[in-house]
Formats: C-alpha cells, structure tokens, sequence
C-alpha cells in the first residue's frame, strides 16, 4: 500500500489526522477569540477616554481657576462612573478566558 495505512492518500491513521485537524482548528478559533477580546477591549478603553474628553469639552466653565475647578470636579463625578464601566468592560475583554 503506497501512502500510508488503510489506503490513505496521504500517510498515517485517519483517525490521527482528523484529530490533528480538530486540534489545529481548535487552537485557530481560540486565537482568533483573543484577537477579538483584544479588540474589543482596545476600542472600549479608546472610547471611554474620547467621550469623557468630548463631554468636558462640551462644557463652559466661568469664573475663576477654583470656580472652574469646581465645575469640572461635579462633571467628572457624573462622567466617572461611566468611564469606569467602559474600563471595567474592556478590561473584561482583556482577561482571558479559562
């Protein structure tokens, strides 16, 4: 029998073969998911820095420096806690899965 057991055309135990394809299939859609984690945790972070710096933007602070200062520290109370969520979700994104 030319080119492996069982009349195969190309060598070995098929059985050993389709495990090696599953094996390697396997490792390609685990790569691929961290990929995507990856992505999606980068395009999280660089969104909840673009919306908080987009929504202090928004504002019009007047006054002087420490009414400014104040004006800005109540809107980062409101925008922090959704940044955080932002940050909490990407980072979730990042963690990998066991």
């Amino acid at each position: 029998m030319e080119g492996g057991g069982f009349g195969f055309p190309l060598g070995g135990d098929p059985e050993d073969l389709m495990r090696g394809l599953r094996e390697f299939a396997e490792k390609q859609a685990e790569s691929v998911a961290e990929a995507q984690r990856e992505q999606f945790a980068t395009l999280t972070l660089s969104t909840a820095v673009q919306l908080t710096a987009a929504a202090l933007g928004q504002m019009k602070t007047e006054g002087g420096p420490d009414e400014q200062a104040i004006a800005l520290r109540d809107a980062m109370r409101v925008l922090f806690p959704e940044a955080v969520a932002l940050v909490s979700a990407a980072r979730q994104g990042f963690m990998r899965e066991t």
